[in-house]
């Protein structure tokens, strides 16, 4: 393959509980090795059917409020037509829509160009499954 393409999965344990899980290490570790300093696009990519990537604030209480929101948006109650799994586990399967599986971000000079306060996480309500793929694709 091409040195113009370089893809690796990353073994996440979010846990038994709801989680945003930062990211950003990783996704800088891995543009040192894969991007040589080159500008491109950093894909992230969560192939579950209950987790999404999101790119917001941590450490401040913002991915606190997120899983708050969530929890306002997408109760764990048994209104949920998708009904497998823990009590109110149909949500977990609409958290996609909302928080979309993947996020592209600009990488600039081999450097993940985020905005001070950013960070790139995985989040996953879903309590039944604890361990988590994420992909990450660079395209230089």
């Amino acid at each position: 393959m091409s040195d113009a393409f370089t893809t690796r999965v990353l073994n996440i344990a979010s846990g038994s509980s709801e989680a945003v899980v930062d990211l950003t290490r990783e996704c800088e570790t891995f543009l040192r090795e894969a991007a040589g300093g080159r500008d491109g696009l950093l894909n992230v990519f969560v192939p579950h059917a209950t987790a999404g990537v999101a790119v917001l604030e941590t450490g401040a209480g913002s991915d606190e409020d997120l899983l708050a929101a969530l929890h306002t948006l997408l109760p764990a109650d048994d209104r949920w037509q998708h009904r497998h799994g823990s009590p109110g586990h149909g949500r977990d399967h609409v958290l996609p829509a909302l928080v979309p599986p993947h996020a592209t971000l600009p990488v600039i000079e081999g450097r993940l160009e985020l905005g001070t306060w950013q960070s790139v996480c995985l989040v996953d309500t879903n309590r039944d499954n604890p361990d988590r793929k994420v992909r990450l694709s660079f395209l230089g």
